[in-house]
């Protein structure tokens, strides 16, 4: 037992488990003063399954990537080790979280059809709406990595989204998520397509441009649809519970 840790400690693996697990407990406790224990441990199971997307889709990529790493009502990140080398790996890569997420927020509502458990009708709506946010076409949520690939000038529609939702919903994040995108949309401000080193990692098909542009649209698409209907839904339990 004790060789086996010390091998995996050599391998810089133990430190991955430690840190991700270390902090995924440290997110479910803040969660969990706020929303209860089973609620915060659902939630932060499907950040963890979104975040996993990006770090499978990294590493099929032959990309170095670390483990994720969470920080409570701010979210996870995995650090890329290596960066990409194009701009329809990043997409690729950005497209990845979303979708996974996806699939877990699909299961708690599937969940919740077979059950009849609130709780999973909820996780499904926190994960429906968390993963529609993330695409956002604005570095550096998921959505401006994926539609780079098309020109980082769509980030400039990004901006009225995030303005749009800070006044809808005030939030310390949307500030803290506007002052990071701030530099990126200087960035698109200033993108040049001729410059050389534009045109070496934005040199994509135009084919493939319209094709992550389609993934990029049903995804949005069908996230927004699905997180109106469930909160639709959570509506009428609320109504159905409380009579």
């Amino acid at each position: 037992m004790i060789k086996l840790l010390l091998t995996l400690l050599a391998a810089g693996k133990l430190g991955k488990v430690i840190l991700t697990g270390g902090t995924m407990l440290i997110s479910v406790f803040a969660y969990a003063l706020i929303y209860g224990w089973w609620y915060a441990v659902g939630f932060v199971l499907l950040i963890f399954v979104h975040e996993m997307g990006h770090f499978l889709a990294a590493r099929q990529r032959g990309l170095e990537v670390g483990a994720p790493t969470f920080i409570p009502f701010v979210g996870a990140w995995i650090q890329l080790k290596d960066l990409p080398h194009d701009a329809e790996t990043e997409a690729w890569i950005g497209l990845a979280g979303p979708l996974l997420g996806t699939v877990g927020a699909l299961a708690c509502y599937y969940g919740y059809r077979a059950s009849g458990e609130p709780l999973l009708l909820a996780l499904s709506y926190a994960g429906f709406f968390l993963n529609l946010f993330n695409l956002i076409p604005l570095s550096p949520f998921d959505g401006g990595r994926i539609t780079a690939i098309i020109s980082p000038r769509v980030w400039l529609v990004g901006v009225p989204i995030l303005v749009a939702l800070f006044f809808w919903r005030p939030s310390p994040m949307l500030i803290l998520m506007a002052v990071i995108a701030a530099p990126q949309v200087w960035a698109a401000i200033k993108f040049d397509p001729r410059s050389p080193e534009n045109q070496a990692y934005y040199s994509v098909e135009p084919a493939k441009r319209l094709e992550y542009a389609l993934y990029y649209l049903v995804l949005a698409g069908f996230l927004a649809v699905m997180s109106y209907d469930v909160h639709e839904l959570l509506g009428q339990l609320h109504v159905t519970q409380s009579g």
